[in-house]
């Protein structure tokens, strides 16, 4: 079997975005998420970006929606994630839990 992809910080934040967001998962939305839920003010040149990794990795894929007024007659393009994409989001969770795990200086005792 093939190596899993691994995920960078970003890429981590952008897919849990995109869960989150469910149907409404495009640049500004996932932006707004990010800056809302982590504290993180990420450029959506910095989003779209790493949008592009995950699809390209196979962990989201993309459909464009029906252009809108407001948009000037522009479709958005909304990402989903993907069953590759939710078992490496679980994957790094797991990973990153037992990192932590038994390190007394994360876990509130004395150090």
């Amino acid at each position: 079997m093939p190596p899993r992809p691994t995920l960078g910080e970003l890429e981590l934040l952008v897919l849990l975005a995109v869960l989150r967001l469910e149907d409404q998962a495009y640049g500004v939305p996932i932006a707004q998420e990010l800056l809302a839920l982590a504290g993180r003010d990420v450029a959506l040149g910095s989003i779209y970006a790493a949008l592009d990794r995950l699809e390209q990795k196979g962990l989201v894929h993309s459909t464009l929606g029906d252009p809108t007024p407001e948009r000037g007659g522009r479709a958005k393009r909304f990402f989903h994630i993907t069953p590759a994409g939710l078992q490496s989001v679980r994957d790094t969770r797991a990973a990153l839990t037992t990192l932590w795990s038994g390190i007394p200086s994360l876990e509130g005792e004395p150090g």
